[in-house]
């Protein structure tokens, strides 16, 4: 295992993670970008974004690998598909051990992101990859011509409603409220799409089947009724929750554990700023990410010099 050490470390290639990897580079700094997986967060699964400025539409992997290539401009080094054993915050330099190296670094920068938030309802661990899925990207050429369901009432889950009817016959959209949260123009094109139908006011209780997904238990929240609904794919777009595994509890967390900053991206820890969607944020998109990355990149840059002129 060998110990290398950087000025600043960013935990996440995502466009959070990217951005300020290219911000960080720019300041003369030597940077390594550390991720899970390969390089591009979720954004790379979005089939296509038209609200990136300057992009008009691009696909989701199109647009990262663009984040990346621009992060190999200035000499980043990366590391992707890590198995991180262990971060250390509170140290000094911070320490992040992964499988195959011990990097060191006077700054670091968490961009890890967050994940889709589960239902936690019965059979939805027992189905994941057997009609319950968190991506319809991935995996929505699995139902061509047949029936899924997404649960869901924001942008994510419309758009993905509506990519799915690319493949599926029908797409129900299954929300607890009477009314979507998903943006007005969205919401429009998913009115006028023959293929989906809305289930007002109702809630996943229960998501039945044998070897594969076959129905799901709805409960209408108004009336309390309880009915059968055929399905085959179940596709949930409640919420999200931060990536925080790895160092949970080291710094200041809200109470549904993403992580608190100041406008800086400043932490609770000195030297440590985290960035786009696992920070407290009003808006999470690839856009304010970039942003997050950026402003959070020049005050680490900040923070490390500082640190060398102490030390001169």
């Amino acid at each position: 295992m060998d110990n290398l050490e950087y000025d600043v470390v960013i935990l996440g290639g995502g466009p959070a993670g990217l951005s300020a990897g290219i911000y960080s580079a720019r300041s003369a700094l030597s940077v390594a970008i550390v991720d899970i997986n390969m390089f591009g967060g979720q954004p790379s699964n979005y089939l296509e974004l038209e609200n990136y400025p300057g992009m008009m539409k691009i696909g989701g992997y199109d647009l990262m690998e663009k984040f990346e290539q621009h992060c190999d401009m200035f000499d980043v080094k990366k590391f992707p598909m890590q198995e991180i054993i262990s971060v250390d915050l509170v140290s000094n330099p911070k320490i992040i051990k992964t499988k195959e190296h011990v990097l060191s670094a006077k700054s670091v920068i968490i961009a890890t992101g967050a994940k889709p938030m589960k239902l936690g309802v019965k059979g939805e661990n027992e189905f994941i990859g057997r009609g319950v899925s968190y991506c319809a990207v991935c995996d929505g050429m699995f139902y061509k011509d047949k029936v899924v369901s997404i649960v869901g009432g924001g942008n994510s889950a419309v758009e993905e409603g509506m990519y799915l009817t690319k493949f599926a016959s029908k797409v129900y959209i299954i929300h607890r409220r009477n009314e979507l949260r998903a943006d007005k123009i969205i919401q429009q094109r998913a009115f006028k799409n023959p293929k989906i139908e809305f289930i007002w006011d109702s809630v996943v209780e229960e998501i039945l089947g044998t070897d594969c997904v076959k129905s799901l238990v709805i409960k209408n929240v108004k009336t309390g009724e309880i009915s059968n609904l055929e399905t085959d794919g179940i596709f949930p777009y409640i919420g999200i929750v931060p990536n925080v595994d790895y160092f949970n509890g080291q710094l200041a967390q809200d109470s549904k554990g993403f992580i608190i900053t100041d406008e800086t991206m400043k932490t609770s820890i000195e030297g440590v700023y985290a960035v786009g969607d696992v920070r407290t944020t009003p808006l999470r998109q690839v856009i304010t990410s970039a942003s997050d990355g950026a402003i959070g990149a020049v005050y680490a840059s900040k923070y490390v010099q500082a640190l060398k002129e102490i030390t001169v």
